[in-house]
């Protein structure tokens, strides 16, 4: 999960309450969400879903309010369903959702689970982390335990190229330009533009040297 600025008007098709899916809705949610579940994270996922953060539970104000329109695949909308409605809101620019739930990449390809850490003690976090658990480490049916287990795979693709870079900053021979490359490769894999940023933020955050030098890189809003 990432932290969203909602910087997209509400689309003109709400007005009129028809449809909270056409398409003006789904361009400024492209856009706002930049093309990634706001849970997952995986980007241009094959299904994708305009899901209500809140369930509406048939108010048609909030069935069509923009502010609880929220770009999901479809499996993390299938996971979240009606149990999980009391999450901390990605796009509250109160909420870093980043520092409140710790994500560590697996260590291999086929890792068999991942880290998911809430670090505050309130109800919304601690059932948050519950949440993302369940999306990255889920294996309670057949179907879950191979769409976790891919999940991982492409989390740890997006680790192995923090990996590069970090063996490019680190490399005993590395010339001034070479870390300076390196750093600039970091901060295009923490834009929220990059697929599964939370993790690369974590990487960085526990890294002693890198992690005051690239503070002001994590968790940003564009």
């Amino acid at each position: 999960m990432f932290n969203v600025l909602r910087n997209e008007p509400t689309p003109a098709s709400l007005a009129n309450k028809q449809r909270y899916d056409s398409e003006d809705v789904w361009e400024a949610l492209n856009k706002v969400f930049h093309k990634k579940c706001y849970i997952c994270e995986t980007s241009e996922p094959l299904d994708i879903n305009v899901e209500h953060f809140v369930p509406h539970k048939g108010d048609e104000d909030l069935k069509f309010d923009w502010n609880n329109l929220y770009f999901s695949c479809a499996r993390c909308n299938n996971i979240k369903l009606a149990k999980y409605d009391s999450l901390l809101d990605c796009c509250d620019p109160n909420t870093d959702v980043i520092q409140a739930i710790k994500h560590l990449p697996p260590s291999t390809p086929y890792a068999k689970h991942l880290q998911i850490e809430a670090k505050y003690d309130d109800d919304k976090t601690k059932i948050t982390a519950e949440f993302l658990n369940k999306i990255f480490n889920s294996d309670h049916t057949p179907n879950k335990k191979v769409s976790s287990s891919s999940l991982r795979r492409k989390v740890f693709d997006q680790y192995n190229l923090l990996f590069e870079e970090l063996n490019n900053y680190y490399a005993p021979k590395a010339l001034q330009r070479d870390k300076e490359d390196a750093i600039e490769r970091m901060k295009l894999l923490l834009k929220p533009t990059s697929p599964y940023s939370a993790f690369i933020s974590w990487c960085i955050i526990e890294d002693e040297e890198l992690g005051p030098m690239l503070q002001d890189f994590i968790g940003i809003v564009e």
